[in-house]
């Protein structure tokens, strides 16, 4: 069985607001293993994001990391300076922004953009190199080179999307986390640039991240779903298990709102709001909303359990039948 190449252990993020404290992130696990395509999914505001920044640190005032790691290899990513996870930033993860139309610099062409972020790393070559590798990193995301010649205002929205992609692996990184990357997307270049990034995924071999709330998306494109609500982890297992066998009410309700063509024109919603993270409900965070909660989830929050092989979940509905088979 292979090693694990990031392991997320106890992740805790949180934003001191003068408002209050908000637990954007509260103890996340999960493990990703080389060459793994996992998807973070959940509502807007359930910490996905917030995963994923704590995961390249960064994380910016009034919020920060209060504890947990975060494990590349045998490099605690959490314990590192500041110029350390600098150099390991694109280099052995690296990150594709949600919108490319923000994330791109108007005034620089996009080669220049791509050997930029070489520069910041100091790989010790010489300039030509980094264009030949510039170039290369373009060829590889469908892209011609010439394109590199090109200011982002000139290309259309998928050409910005894949020149994004090309930056983030350029240096061939161990982990890339795509954020949300179709987003504002036609759904004919969503899936270009999904494929884009399946190619380029097996040509160097990176283990991806992919955030999001499409399930259908995720359905076609990763291996294992992670679960989120209001800042935890829900849910872990594989797609076939969590499309065929969800556990987690949340996720059953994910589930059921996707439109089918059995039943066209019908629309299944979850009834109410996440809640606001500065006002959390005691016990389950989701048992204000759930169609099957019981009197014990307002009390106590429930663990994240194996209650089946490799299937963590955080609900109380499975929690007597577990402690049943302990005695």
């Amino acid at each position: 069985m292979s090693k694990p190449v990031l392991r997320v252990k106890d992740l805790d993020v949180r934003y001191y607001t003068d408002a209050g404290i908000v637990p954007a992130a509260d103890k996340i696990n999960f493990e990703l293993k080389p060459g793994e395509r996992l998807g973070l999914v959940g509502e807007s505001g359930s910490g996905k994001s917030t995963t994923a920044l704590a995961i390249l640190r960064m994380i910016k005032p009034p919020g920060q990391i209060s504890g947990g790691e975060v494990w590349l290899d045998d490099v605690d990513l959490v314990s590192l300076s500041e110029e350390e996870m600098r150099q390991m930033r694109g280099n052995q993860v690296s990150m594709v922004p949600q919108g490319a139309m923000n994330s791109l610099n108007p005034v620089m062409r996009i080669e220049d953009q791509i050997i930029d972020s070489m520069v910041d790393h100091d790989l010790g070559v010489s300039r030509s190199v980094m264009k030949e590798m510039a170039a290369e990193a373009l060829r590889a995301v469908d892209l011609d080179p010439k394109v590199g010649r090109s200011y982002p205002h000139e290309l259309s929205g998928g050409m910005k999307q894949r020149a994004c992609i090309a930056i983030s692996i350029a240096m061939n990184p161990k982990v890339i986390i795509a954020d949300e990357p179709t987003s504002a997307l036609d759904v004919v270049t969503q899936r270009q640039v999904m494929q884009t990034i399946r190619k380029i995924q097996d040509q160097i071999g990176s283990a991806v991240i992919l955030i999001g709330h499409d399930m259908g998306l995720m359905a076609q494109f990763v291996d294992r779903i992670a679960v989120m609500y209001a800042g935890r982890l829900m849910e872990l297992g594989s797609v076939r298990d969590i499309f065929t066998d969800a556990m987690h009410p949340y996720t059953q309700a994910l589930i059921s709102s996707l439109p089918g063509l059995e039943n066209r024109g019908v629309f299944h919603g979850l009834s109410g709001i996440t809640p606001s993270l500065l006002d959390l409900p005691s016990g389950c965070v989701f048992h204000t909303r759930c169609p099957q909660a019981m009197t014990i989830c307002s009390q106590r929050v429930p663990p994240l359990r194996e209650y089946k092989a490799d299937r963590p979940v955080a609900c109380l509905l499975y929690e007597e039948e577990y402690q049943q088979q302990q005695v």
